[in-house]
């Protein structure tokens, strides 16, 4: 017993140098389509030239590899909550920069977003302590909760993987090329007649009618199944380190198969450089608009609401209970990430919920697996030929390991609850009831906010965020705060130690 004290904690070892790179790899893979898309989605909205938007990327991945080993590794006592955390860009920031690029584009728009970016990054480090504050608030009730909402919202991503996204170039349906030339038609004769013929409304679209064959094809969907299949398979029957593997194996054998079936191609790869350096302040400047500050520092407060829910969550999975200065550190590296991101002309980070998922398929819990990410995706940054190799990858490889890691989120937060009392606190229905029916009203009626105030969408929009909310509102109303004590999110941590 007396050994026990000084036995390393599995989320410290240092694994052999072999097993970390490729561990590593397997995390870089799972992030990388959430980590570029939201670079492509703002160089488009800021019309930047192509050469522009492949250095957004590159400066993206090369931001993320920072964050990540600032967070994972440790800096000081003060940065780093030095569990398995890779840090990505946060979706969340998404609709504000979004609405900052129709304001200005170009390389001035782009000094705008990266000027409330830096601003935001230093208020999140200094509200960090007060927020880390709140972990009283977070007894199991909550916590179980809002890791199922957090497991049950990836689940969309993951399924979009599969079968593609409801909006765009894979939308399910698309409107009918002859449809589309009768509007044409008529426009032109409206434009000729003198008045014989009305004028078309302003805006006036067509339906969709016609199924799209880029959506669900059957090709991606054996894709996907094969990729799953794989990976419970290697779970099932291999051991030891293989099996730490499964889900790196299944996509590079689903990788494999989309190249030979032509889904796959690497014209990306033989047109991009080997190597790219980045520069911070590449466009220029950054411009400090005060209002803009203020929105970009409200995106970081869901942000770091959300990530208190995600550390929260490794803390179970790796039976590293989490403490308030641990929690403190965390989210000022949130803070620290995003400022490195404002000055690298990138965006705000957060911790990847993808890839808490993936520490609960592996069962893999040492932080410096993370760490071999985070110096993966620094090479990935500076290596724009690399990085376009794992660009090429079909959304339809990571579609089967999706459902298997964000479906571990969720089975981790029911885990959490099944060690709630639900028979003398009655009381605990309410909670997990509400706040996870609250937290599902983004995902199935994403446009229920069309009447409400612009400025709150950013607030309204993660179901996360409401579930969080939610959660912690219903308990203090039905428990107080007196049950919600430090120590019985510590007890729920350790807990989940014997789920390894």
């Amino acid at each position: 017993m007396p050994n026990v004290s000084t036995k390393t904690h599995p989320v410290d070892e240092v694994l052999p140098m072999s097993r970390l790179a490729t561990l590593g790899l397997q995390h870089v893979l799972v992030m990388y389509a959430g980590a570029i898309a939201v670079p492509l989605i703002i160089g488009r909205a800021l019309k930047l030239p192509p050469e522009d938007v492949a250095f957004l990327i590159s400066a993206d991945l090369f931001a993320c590899g920072i964050a990540t080993l600032i967070q994972s590794l440790g800096v000081t006592q003060w940065f780093g909550i030095r569990l398995p955390v890779m840090m990505g860009v946060t979706f969340a920031s998404v609709g504000p920069m979004v609405s900052m690029a129709n304001i200005s584009g170009g390389a001035d728009g782009a000094r705008l977003i990266f000027g409330s970016i830096i601003g935001a990054g230093i208020v999140a480090m200094l509200i960090a302590p007060l927020v880390s504050r709140l972990l009283r608030f977070f007894p199991p009730v909550v916590t179980g909760t809002i890791i199922l909402i957090i497991g049950v919202s990836l689940m969309r991503i993951g399924i979009n993987w599969i079968f593609g996204n409801p909006f765009g170039p894979t939308a399910p349906s698309l409107v009918d090329p002859a449809h589309a030339k009768w509007l044409e038609d008529i426009k032109t004769l409206a434009a000729t007649s003198a008045g014989a013929v009305p004028e078309v409304p302003p805006k006036l679209g067509l339906a969709a009618s016609i199924p799209n064959a880029a959506y669900a094809p059957l090709s991606g969907i054996a894709v996907s199944a094969v990729v799953l299949v794989l990976i419970l398979l290697i779970a099932r029957f291999a051991k030891g380190f293989v099996a730490n593997i499964s889900v790196l194996l299944g996509i590079v054998i689903g990788g494999i198969l989309a190249a030979a079936t032509g889904m796959m191609t690497f014209d990306k790869v033989a047109n991009a450089a080997w190597f790219a350096p980045v520069l911070p302040f590449h466009f220029g400047m950054p411009i400090f608009d005060p209002v803009l500050i203020v929105t970009m520092t409200i995106v970081m407060l869901v942000v770091m609401i959300e990530s208190t829910g995600m550390f929260l969550a490794l803390g179970e999975m790796t039976g590293k209970p989490v403490t308030q200065p641990m929690l403190a550190a965390g989210l000022r590296s949130d803070g620290l990430g995003t400022l490195i991101g404002g000055i690298f002309n990138t965006f705000p980070y957060t911790s990847f919920s993808q890839n808490v998922g993936l520490v609960g398929v592996t069962g893999v819990r040492s932080r410096f697996v993370c760490v071999a990410g985070g110096l993966i995706l620094i090479i990935l940054g500076l290596l724009p030929k690399m990085a376009a190799l794992v660009e090429s990858l079909p959304t339809v490889v990571l579609g089967g390991a999706g459902l298997v890691m964000f479906g571990m989120v969720a089975a981790t937060g029911i885990r959490i609850l099944s060690g709630v009392d639900f028979k003398t606190s009655r009381n605990n229905l309410f909670v997990v009831a509400v706040s996870v029916g609250v937290g599902m009203i983004p995902l199935v009626a994403p446009n229920f906010k069309q009447w409400m105030p612009h400025g709150i969408h950013p607030l309204i929009d993660s179901g996360i965020l409401l579930a969080s909310i939610s959660a912690v509102v219903l308990n203090v109303f039905f428990n107080g705060t007196s049950s919600a004590s430090e120590a019985e999110v510590r007890k729920a941590a350790m807990a989940g130690d014997g789920g390894h």
